[in-house]
């Protein structure tokens, strides 16, 4: 089961996303958030697996929450639902770790499909967001494959499961080690990728790992 907070200012399109999410067997939605202070909070007493966050809401905005929530609850996955698609708004969402931004047209159907692909460490855009995504963060994911010649076969091993979407938790008991010695993988990988946080050296694996 997979475990849902809805932050959304509006009660009617939080109304109907219950309405859309219910149609899942495997989605459960487990509360409902006004704002992001609201959020940071449930976020706490909830432990949802999966947060679909709006961006502008009163009080505090959904990328700014999206940044807190995601420091202090590493494997929490937090999904972009908004109206507007910016440029601006999608590049600082994913600089604040989210693992998806899809728009509020969506179909039903495809953004539950996405909230599964997203817990399952998958990133997911909408089609009119895709392309902006890879033409901003280009610098980040450029083919340079000459970097793979100079990680360790470890190091690799740990960039693909950052890929999937593995915590450091998860990565570090699928791989039978401590969980400082893969947060120490995961620090040397960064630099050398020249990216800034797991999302960005995601992007790079996507577009650079060969494909199993």
């Amino acid at each position: 089961m997979i475990n849902v907070l809805i932050v959304d200012d509006q009660p009617l399109a939080r109304q109907g996303l219950l309405a859309v999410l219910s149609l899942a067997d495997d989605i459960e939605v487990v509360g409902e958030a006004a704002n992001g202070l609201e959020a940071i909070a449930m976020a706490a007493s909830l432990n949802p697996h999966l947060i679909l966050m709006d961006i502008r809401m009163p009080g505090m905005n959904g990328i700014d929450a999206t940044r807190e929530i995601l420091q202090k609850h590493e494997g929490l996955h937090v999904l972009m639902l908004t109206t507007f698609d910016e440029d601006e708004y999608i590049v600082n969402a994913l600089k604040a770790g989210a693992s998806g931004y899809l728009l509020k047209d969506t179909r039903p159907q495809d953004l539950i499909a996405s909230i599964k692909l997203v817990h399952h460490g998958h990133l997911q855009f909408g089609p009119s967001v895709a392309d902006k995504v890879l033409a901003r963060l280009q610098p980040y994911v450029r083919a340079n494959t000459e970097i793979l010649k100079f990680m360790s076969a470890r190091e690799q091993e740990v960039l693909k499961l950052i890929a999937n979407g593995l915590s450091n938790q998860e990565i570090a008991n699928q791989l039978n080690l401590s969980e400082g010695t893969v947060r120490n993988y995961v620090s040397s990988i960064l630099t050398q990728l020249g990216v800034r946080d797991r999302t960005q050296a995601a992007l790079w694996a996507h577009n650079n790992l060969p494909r199993e």
